[in-house]
């Protein structure tokens, strides 16, 4: 889960601190001064350091600059048990993650923890462009087709003018990875970079999440709180699902564009701040601005460039390169040799509409992978993981079906010869589509033909035709 070390001079604290971070599955190391937590990061550099601002001879402070510059993305609590927060939120201003006050509350500093583990991989886990499959070791932006050699050129030349960028696309295409490689080519690439989702954080606490607040500025409000664009101050902030956003914060947004400060709720003085913002959505922004659902001033506000990601449909070649690249990773996570996909393979995924994008086919064949039992993915595999109704979403479900009839019409061709070929697969599909009707109705003939928009003696007609046996009884009731 990630080792987290404890900076404190208070021997109570820090075996108190162990103990609930073992318990949670965290491993754990500890210091009781900055020079013995600064000697154990030069020598093996933990996930998470916790440290309090107040240690005999180098102070917290002082300890977090050294360790800031031995490594920059190395993620930093600051604790303190004084009243004033200043010099907390100066840390927090010159790179720390974030601060707490002691005595804190479990769950609070547990949920801090998460995000601050979950930070410092972000930023170190590199997003690789248009590199071989093989030698990539974790994330990527993979296609050799014309569209993606557009998004290559297009974080090459934003990722250093530090301007606003809004990443369009559908679900699935990769928006994030874009936004975390445009970050990582940039001039802040050793300054905090944090995701905030504007979906899955509730409106009533998106406002506090982003700005902070006050000491007293709502009820619950017992302390002052530096709120996500304050942490990520000299770094970057990526506002995913932005067409989403309320209409009542967006204004903040433009503020922050505009202005380059911010207030706190219950604040009244303005804060600058330093960060760079990367919008992204899949919404239509047009629309919603006829609607009245985005303010019309931030989205020009947010569009200084744009950079639009394809759908896979639209770029089919890239499926085998990202075929291999997936069960190279995926066998790589699973910790198993490298089975391998055939040509077979690879042209059933390239046939694929793939409404999901690029998050869908990963997850298809990771689920391939599982079930392959160390063989090469073959055909197969691949049709099973597409008809499957589990691995598909509910938008994704006509487009599936659509899938599973075309290869079930190119296994007959290829298995059978028959000179009324049309005839007999028309028969087949007329037999399970009467066959579900009449399972559905519970074998109601009349109600059968009502929904399949046919009259009850045509229905009868097609029944004789086709010699069908039903399982179920066959009512003859005209209700």
């Amino acid at each position: 889960m990630g080792e987290i070390m404890i900076v404190d001079d208070d021997p109570q604290l820090r075996q108190s601190f162990s103990k609930l971070l073992t318990q949670e599955g965290y491993g754990v190391r500890m210091a009781p001064s900055g020079e013995a937590g600064l000697e154990m990061v030069r020598g093996s550099m933990p996930d998470l350091v916790i440290m309090d601002v107040r240690l005999p001879g180098m102070t917290g402070l002082q300890a977090f600059q050294e360790m800031h510059a031995f490594d920059p993305k190395l993620p930093v609590i600051i604790m303190t048990a004084y009243g004033t927060t200043e010099t907390a939120i100066e840390a927090t201003k010159m790179g720390a993650f974030d601060y707490v006050l002691k005595p804190f509350d479990i769950p609070d500093i547990l949920d801090l923890i998460r995000q601050a583990l979950d930070a410092g991989r972000l930023m170190r886990s590199r997003v690789e462009v248009n590199a071989a499959p093989e030698a990539i070791a974790s994330e990527a932006i993979l296609g050799q087709s014309k569209p993606m050699q557009e998004i290559y050129k297009a974080i090459g030349r934003v990722a250093r003018a530090d301007a606003t960028v809004l990443v369009r696309g559908e679900s699935g295409t990769g928006k994030e990875l874009v936004a975390r490689s445009i970050y990582q080519h940039s001039l802040r690439a050793n300054k905090p970079f944090l995701i905030i989702n504007c979906v899955a954080i509730p409106e009533t606490l998106l406002e506090s999440e982003l700005f902070g607040y006050e000491k007293g500025a709502f009820t619950g409000a017992v302390n002052r709180r530096v709120g996500k664009i304050e942490q990520a101050y000299g770094g970057t902030i990526f506002l995913d699902e932005i067409g989403d956003m309320p209409f009542s914060i967006q204004a903040k947004i433009l503020r922050l564009l505009q202005e380059k400060s911010i207030e706190r709720l219950g604040g009244r003085e303005p804060i600058p701040v330093d960060v760079r913002i990367i919008a992204a959505t899949n919404r239509d922004l047009e629309a919603a601005l006829a609607e009245n659902r985005f303010r019309e001033d931030l989205y020009y506000r947010l569009k200084v460039v744009t950079i639009s990601l394809p759908p896979l449909r639209e770029r089919q070649t890239d499926i085998p390169m990202l075929a291999d690249y997936f069960i190279a990773r995926f066998a790589r996570e699973m910790d198993i040799p490298n089975p391998g996909i055939t040509h077979e393979a690879k042209a059933a995924l390239m046939a694929h509409h793939w409404p999901g994008n690029v998050r869908e086919l990963g997850n298809a064949l990771h689920k391939a992978l599982i079930f392959s039992r160390g063989r090469p993915i073959g055909q197969e595999d691949v049709t099973q993981t597409i008809c499957d109704d589990n691995s598909v979403s509910r938008s994704a479900d006509d487009a599936a079906a659509e899938e599973c009839m075309r290869q079930w019409v190119r296994k007959t061709f290829s298995s059978d010869s028959s000179d009324n070929m049309f005839d007999l697969m028309m028969d087949r599909f007329a037999s399970v589509l009467l066959s579900e009707a009449l399972s559905l109705t519970g074998g109601n003939r009349s109600r059968a033909a009502k929904l399949l928009g046919i009259s009850r003696p045509t229905l009868l007609s097609k029944i004789e035709k086709l010699r069908l046996k039903m399982e179920t009884s066959v009512s003859t009731d005209e209700s």
